[in-house]
C-alpha cells in the first residue's frame, strides 16, 4: 500500500506532522522504533522531567516556603517511589493520548527501525529482524536527537551511577551528592529536581556562564538565585575524565584558562552536555542524503533534503533543539505537502528553563544585537516591585525587553521569575505581529498580576515605568 506521507519518528515533530498531514487529507503512516509513541520528549524527556520538576517543587515548597505565609507544617517525608510513579503515569497518559489521536485520524503505525532506501521507499525492521518495505510519495525524517556525551572524553554511562538525562529521571534514591556536567537547560532542570529532594549539587561547566546562548544578564542573575538554593558552580572548567569509584564516581576537570587539574567525587554524576542529531541506522548517507559538519540533515527553506521527496524536521536539522520548534516545522511541512504555504518564523521561538524560578526567552539577546550592530534600547522591571509577586513571596527575577532604538519594534524578551514560561508568550505574540514596546506598554493588564511586570518593562523600554 502506497502512502502520501510516511514519517520516520513519532516525537513532537513527527507525530504533529503526521496528525496535520492526516487532517489535511493525506494518507499517512508513521514508523517508530519504540513500543510507545511520542519519542524522547514524551517518554524520557520533556514530559517526565516536568512531572518531577513539579513534584519536587511542591516538596520543597512545603518544606521551606510556607512559614512566611503563616502556615506551620511538619517537615514533609519523601516517598520517591510514589513520585516516580506519578512521573510514569503522566508519561503513559501522554503517549496513550498520541496513540488515540493516531487512531482517530486513521494514521497507520509501523513499529520498528525506519531506513530510507531512496526516493519513495522506506524499510522497516522490527525487533525480531523481520523487514518490510513501505512506499510513499513523501518521506519525512523526524528521528530526533540523542545524548551527545563529552567531546573527546570517553564516559561509560550505566544509567545508575554515571547517568544521562534518561537515568537522571529514574534514580532509585536521592544521591547525597550529585555532580552535573553541563550548565545548560537539562543539567539545571534535573539538578534542581535532586537538589530540592536533598542532594548537594555541583555543576561543572566549560563556559564562564550557565545557560550559554541566553542573555548574559539573565544568566548572571539566575546563577545567583541557584547559588542561594545551594548549587555550587565550577565555571570555565574543562572536564577531562569521568570515572566510577568504589563509593560512586569522580570527575576531573582543568581550568579552561590554565591551571592545575581538580578532582571531585559524588554519589552520582549526570552527563548533561547537550544532544546530537540522531541519524544512526536511518540509511541517510547510503541513500545520498546530505549531512552538514555537525551531522544534521541539510535542508532548504521548505524542509527538502538533497533527495527528491525526502524531507527532514526537528532536532535532526538546523535550529534550536526544542520540541515546539519541531512541532511548528511538522505543521508547516504537512501544509506544504498538501499544497499550502507552510511557514515557521524562527525569530519568534520561545525557550524556557523549567526551574523555580523559571527562565524564559524569545528573540534576540543583548549580546546578539551588539554583535549584529543593531541600535537598541532596553526596558527592565524587577518582580520585587510587583504587588502580586510580593503577595506570593515570589520576588526573585525581572522582565527585560529589547526594542529597536528607532522603530520601537520589540526584538527580544527575557524573563526570570515565577511563571516566566507562561508570561513569555505575550511578548512572542507581540513580536509575531511586529509590535512595538509602546503597544505592549499601553495594553491594559489585570491588577494584581505577575504579568504587570511585563507591561512595566515595556513602559520602561519606550518611556518610564510607573511603579519604579
Amino acid at each position: 500500500m502506497a502512502y502520501d506521507v510516511i514519517v520516520i519518528g513519532s516525537g513532537p515533530g513527527g507525530y504533529v506532522c503526521a496528525l496535520k498531514a492526516a487532517q489535511l487529507g493525506l494518507k499517512t503512516a508513521v514508523v517508530e522504533k519504540r513500543a510507545t509513541l511520542g519519542g524522547t520528549c514524551l517518554n524520557i524527556g520533556c514530559i517526565p522531567s516536568k512531572a518531577l520538576l513539579h513534584a519536587s517543587e511542591q516538596f520543597a515548597h512545603v518544606a521551606h516556603g510556607l512559614s512566611g505565609l503563616g502556615i506551620e507544617v511538619q517537615p514533609p517525608t519523601l516517598n520517591l517511589p510514589a513520585m516516580l510513579a506519578h512521573k510514569d503515569a503522566v508519561v503513559k497518559s501522554n503517549v496513550d493520548g498520541v496513540a488515540y489521536l493516531f487512531k482517530k485520524n486513521k494514521i497507520d503505525i509501523f513499529t520498528g527501525t525506519g531506513k530510507v532506501l531512496g526516493e519513495g521507499r522506506v524499510s522497516v525492521t522490527d525487533d525480531k529482524g523481520a523487514e518490510q518495505v513501505v512506499e510513499a510519495k513523501s518521506i519525512v525524517v523526524a528521528t530526533g536527537s540523542d545524548v551527545a556525551g563529552i567531546p573527546g572524553v570517553p564516559v561509560e554511562i550505566d544509567e545508575k551511577v554515571i547517568v544521562s538525562s534518561t537515568g537522571g529521571i529514574a534514580l532509585e534514591k536521592v544521591p547525597g551528592t550529585l555532580i552535573v556536567v553541563g550548565g545548560g537547560v537539562i543539567g539545571l532542570e534535573l539538578g534542581s529536581v535532586w537538589s530540592r529532594l536533598g542532594a548537594n549539587v555541583t555543576v561543572v561547566e566549560y563556559l564562564d556562564a550557565i545557560l550559554g546562548g541566553m542573555d548574559g544578564e539573565v544568566s548572571k542573575q539566575f546563577q545567583r538565585i541557584l547559588g542561594k538554593q545551594g548549587f555550587d558552580f565550577r565555571l570555565g572548567a574543562k572536564v577531562t575524565a569521568v570515572e566510577k569509584t568504589e563509593s560512586g564516581a569522580k570527575v576531573t576537570y582543568e581550568p579552561v584558562k590554565g591551571g592545575d587539574a581538580v578532582t571531585i567525587e559524588a554519589d552520582t554524576v549526570l552527563i548533561a552536555t547537550g544532544r546530537r542529531p540522531y541519524t544512526d541506522g536511518a540509511g541517510l548517507k547510503e541513500a545520498g542524503v546530505a549531512l552538514d559538519a555537525r551531522g544534521r540533515v541539510e535542508i532548504d527553506g521548505h524542509f527538502r533534503t538533497s533527495i527528491p521527496g525526502v524531507y527532514a524536521i526537528g532536532d535532526v536539522v538546523r535550529g534550536p533543539m526544542l520540541a515546539h520548534k519541531a512541532e511548528d516545522e511538522g505543521v508547516a511541512l504537512a501544509e506544504i505537502l498538501a499544497g499550502q504555504a507552510g511557514h515557521v518564523n524562527y525569530d519568534v521561538i520561545p525557550g524556557v528553563v523549567y526551574t523555580q524560578p523559571e527562565v524564559a526567552s524569545v528573540g534576540k539577546t543583548e549580546e546578539e544585537l551588539k554583535a549584529a550592530g543593531v541600535a537598541y534600547k532596553v526596558g527592565k522591571f524587577p518582580f520585587s516591585a510587583n504587588g502580586r509577586a510580593r503577595a506570593m513571596l515570589a520576588t526573585d527575577g525581572f522582565v527585560k525587553i529589547l526594542a529597536d532604538r528607532d522603530t520601537d519594534r520589540v526584538l527580544g524578551g527575557h524573563i526570570v521569575g515565577f511563571g516566566a514560561g507562561e508570561m513569555i508568550h505575550e511578548i512572542a505574540v507581540l513580536m509575531e505581529f511586529g509590535g512595538a514596546s509602546e503597544d505592549l506598554g499601553r495594553t491594559c493588564h489585570a491588577h494584581p498580576t505577575m504579568s504587570e511586570a511585563v507591561k512595566e518593562a515595556a513602559l520602561a523600554t519606550f518611556f518610564k515605568p510607573i511603579h519604579m
